[in-house]
């Protein structure tokens, strides 16, 4: 894994191989950001990286210069990995709060410009989050949530819903406040 963009362009990250993870590849996260990089500007704004995992997104937005990234998951080692990262590599940005997803997309009241979700594949309540997230109201207008899942998934059925994206076994859906 590697930041691809940003100030942090080319660094290495060696997360421990116990994390409980399936992290984007790089691939698919460079496919993502040239597809972002036409559509927003990276510096000031404010990201909600669900199941967050290594950090890999969160720190790639942050190089990019966003104003606030904020990611969240369930497996300390990941939550704990995620805080090293950024404090050794000086993302001062980044905020990592070790939750449930879904209980704390239930509290939270923030509105963000992108939201990015990289669940469990296996994760039965995928389709969830678009619904949640739109719901709460948690996309700023025009803001984004992008959600990584198995191509053979399909969530183009939620009205937000603007394309989907296949790299492989690996989609994003793209929806649209």
């Amino acid at each position: 894994m590697r930041i691809i963009g940003g100030k942090l362009k080319g660094l290495r990250l060696n997360p421990p191989k116990n994390l409980p993870v399936r992290p984007t590849t790089d691939l698919a996260k460079e496919a993502l950001f040239n597809i972002l990089q036409n559509q927003i500007a990276f510096e000031d704004i404010k990201v909600l990286d669900l199941f967050s995992g290594t950090g890999n997104i969160a720190m790639e937005f942050a190089s990019r210069g966003a104003e606030k990234v904020t990611g969240v998951d369930r497996a300390i080692q990941c939550v704990h990995y995620l805080k090293d990262a950024s404090r050794q590599h000086g993302l001062t940005q980044i905020e990592v709060f070790k939750a449930d997803v879904f209980k704390y997309l239930a509290m939270e009241t923030e509105q963000y410009d992108l939201v990015f979700a990289d669940p469990p594949y296996d994760l039965n309540k995928i389709p969830e989050i678009p619904k949640i997230v739109f719901e709460k109201n948690l996309l700023v207008e025009g803001g984004m949530l992008i959600v990584e899942h198995q191509s053979m998934q399909n969530l183009s059925n939620h009205p937000s819903f603007v394309e989907q994206r296949k790299y492989g076994h690996s989609s994003f859906s793209f929806f649209k406040a």
